[in-house]
């Protein structure tokens, strides 16, 4: 008896650590804890539930696709009204490309809730959109659509998706604020700290100096997003001095 209730206690714990883990990635508290873990389980673990049906977060990852271009494609229609279809559609591949979900996959570090037979370090970059996808269907499933676009709204459109850079028109930021300083003889200054603060995962913040002056800052979860953040939001505080 005190072994049953030792396993039942295991498996509580188990469940309580990842609870939170999901809690603090989500920004509230998850309803059904099950949507999540199948978002985390890999098909070479061959489970199948009661009805024989596998077990793993392919089928989540195939709605997480669907949601997560369906959202994009709204934010896409309202920021770019002149827009053709042709061109929206372009847009909103480049914003889900593959390169680019495994970037957000990596931010979140979703790739050590994986629960497989097969080692973490033998699984390629891909794995991490993988996970994105699948959890933004865990999401959907568990909260539904409006709190799922509110999680795309702010951990892929607010500090990734910049249309100007998507159209090509700039690149960096960053490099267009320091050619800019170098040809009007400006010092600029990166003042770069760890500031993680309550978020699991670790994050940097900036303050940009031009003259000894700080113009802007910037936070995110690489101190080279960070910059680039800072360096936007510089640019269009001296759009107007830089666009003489």
């Amino acid at each position: 008896m005190n072994f049953i209730k030792k396993i039942t206690n295991s498996h509580s714990e188990q469940d309580e650590e990842f609870f939170i883990l999901m809690k603090n990635i989500l920004g509230y508290r998850p309803k059904k804890l099950e949507f999540y873990k199948e978002a985390f389980t890999h098909s070479s673990l061959k489970k199948i539930n009661k009805n024989g049906h596998a077990i793993n977060y392919e089928r989540l990852e195939f709605l997480g696709d669907a949601v997560l271009g369906s959202v994009i494609a709204n934010y896409l229609f309202k920021k770019m009204p002149n827009a053709d279809e042709g061109t929206l559609t372009q847009m909103r591949s480049k914003i889900v490309s593959r390169e680019h979900l495994n970037e957000l996959g990596k931010d979140l570090e979703l790739k050590k809730f994986v629960d497989s037979t097969i080692p973490n370090q033998n699984f390629g970059d891909n794995i991490y959109g993988n996970l994105f996808e699948a959890f933004i269907g865990a999401i959907h499933l568990d909260k539904g659509y409006s709190f799922c676009e509110k999680f795309i709204y702010r951990n892929v459109i607010e500090p990734y998706v910049d249309i100007e850079k998507l159209e090509g028109k700039i690149t960096s930021y960053k490099s267009l604020l320091i050619e800019w300083c170098q040809k009007n003889k400006k010092k600029i200054k990166y003042q770069v700290y760890e500031d993680t603060g309550n978020d699991v995962l670790k994050h940097f913040s900036v303050k940009l100096f031009i003259d000894n002056e700080m113009v802007s800052k910037g936070r995110a979860t690489s101190k080279k997003k960070a910059e680039e953040i800072a360096s936007k939001r510089a640019f269009y505080k001296l759009q107007h001095l830089i666009e003489q």
